[in-house]
C-alpha cells in the first residue's frame, strides 16, 4: 500500500529524513506554492504537511481523499477545522516543537525594547553617534509587573523566564484553573483590562480565534499603564493594528516587540516600520535551527502516524473525530 502525500514546503533535513525513511510513501514536496497548485496537488493526497498553505473548504473540495492534515508548527488558524472535523480529517500540530524557541525570542524582543537595543544601535552604526542626544531611555525590567496572556506551553515559559528575571508575573488564561496559576506561582488575572492597568510588561501567547481577533484594541491600550510594552509572539491579528501605532505615536507605550503584524509579509508603508520604539521580526521566533527541525520531523511524523491510523491525540486539534462511530 502506497500513501499520496503533498509537503506544502520543503521541510529541514530532520523533517525529510522521516518521511524519506518510508518506503511507502509517493511524495510530492512543493516550494511556496500557488493557490491553485496547492489545490491541484491535493487532488489525489490522503496526507498533506502544510506551512503557511490554507486548508479551507476551497482546498477540501479539491481533495476528496484527504485523511490527515500536519501542521508545521502549533497554530492552526489558516486549517478550517470545523470544516476537516466534518470529513473526519485529523488536523495535526507539533505540540511541543516550538516553545522553547518562541519564549526565548519573546524575551529577546521585551529585552530589545526595554533596552532600546535597534534604535541605540542605528545611531552609534549607522548615524556614526555615541550616546543619543535626548539619552538614552532604558529600563530594568527586574520589579516590574508583567502579564503573560496565555498559559499554553509558550506562554508558561515566558512566564517562567519573566519571574527568572524578577519581575511579578500575573496570568490570564480562561482554560486554567486559577489554583493551577497559582501553584506554578504566579498571579491569575480574571479581567484583562483590570490587568493592562497594572503591567508594565504585556506578552501575548493566545491563538487566533474569533474570541482573540482585535484582542488588543483601542480600549486595551487605554487601558494599559503609560510606559508599558508590548510583546507578540502569538498572531498579529490579535493585535488592532491602527489602534497599536496610535498608542506608539502617542508615547502612551515605550514601545513594542513584535514577531507577528496583522497583514504578512510586511508591505511598504506600514507605519509600524518606521516606528523608533518598535522591534519587528518576520515572524521567525520559531525558526531556530532546532526549532525548524523539532517542528518539521514532530509534523512529518504526525502526518504518518494519521495515516497509519493511529493519530496521538496530544497532537490533535480535533481529537473528538476518533470518538465518531
Amino acid at each position: 500500500m502506497t500513501f499520496k502525500v503533498v509537503v506544502g514546503r520543503r521541510l529541514s533535513d530532520a523533517g525529510m529524513a522521516v518521511l524519506e525513511a518510508r518506503r511507502d510513501l509517493d511524495m510530492q514536496v512543493l516550494h511556496d506554492p500557488t493557490e491553485a497548485e496547492w489545490h491541484a496537488a491535493l487532488a489525489e493526497a490522503e496526507g498533506c504537511i502544510a506551512w503557511t498553505n490554507r486548508v479551507d473548504r476551497a482546498a477540501l473540495a479539491a481533495a476528496p481523499r484527504l485523511r490527515t492534515v500536519s501542521r508545521i508548527g502549533v497554530g492552526y488558524d489558516t486549517v478550517d477545522i470545523t470544516a476537516c472535523s466534518e470529513r473526519g480529517i485529523a488536523v495535526m500540530v507539533a505540540n511541543g516543537s516550538n516553545d522553547l524557541s518562541v519564549a526565548e525570542h519573546a524575551m529577546m524582543l521585551l529585552l530589545a525594547v526595554a533596552r532600546r537595543a535597534v534604535d541605540i544601535h542605528n545611531h552609534v552604526a549607522r548615524v556614526g553617534g555615541w550616546w543619543p542626544p535626548e539619552g538614552l531611555r532604558m529600563v530594568d525590567l527586574a520589579g516590574r509587573k508583567a502579564l503573560v496572556v496565555g498559559y499554553g506551553r509558550i506562554g508558561t515559559r515566558v512566564a517562567q523566564y519573566l519571574k527568572a528575571f524578577k519581575l511579578d508575573v500575573a496570568v490570564l488564561d480562561p482554560n486554567f484553573a486559577p489554583h493551577r496559576i497559582a501553584a506554578d506561582g504566579f498571579r491569575c488575572a480574571r479581567d484583562l483590562h483590570a490587568a493592562l492597568a497594572e503591567a508594565d510588561v504585556v506578552t501575548l501567547h493566545c491563538p487566533l480565534m474569533p474570541a482573540t481577533h482585535h484582542l488588543m484594541d483601542e480600549a486595551a491600550f487605554a487601558a494599559m499603564k503609560p510606559g508599558a510594552i508590548l510583546v507578540n509572539t502569538a498572531r498579529g491579528p490579535v493585535v488592532k493594528q491602527d489602534a497599536l501605532v496610535e498608542a506608539l505615536r502617542s508615547g502612551h507605550l515605550m514601545g513594542a516587540g513584535l514577531d507577528v503584524l496583522e497583514v504578512e509579509p510586511a508591505i511598504a508603508g506600514n507605519p509600524l516600520l518606521s516606528l523608533p520604539n518598535v522591534v519587528i521580526s518576520p515572524h521567525s521566533a520559531a525558526s531556530t535551527k532546532e526549532g525548524l527541525d523539532r517542528m518539521a520531523a514532530f509534523a512529518a511524523q504526525n502526518m504518518l502516524d494519521a495515516l497509519d491510523g493511529k493519530p496521538d491525540p496530544a497532537m490533535m486539534v480535533n481529537p473528538w473525530i476518533l470518538q465518531k462511530g
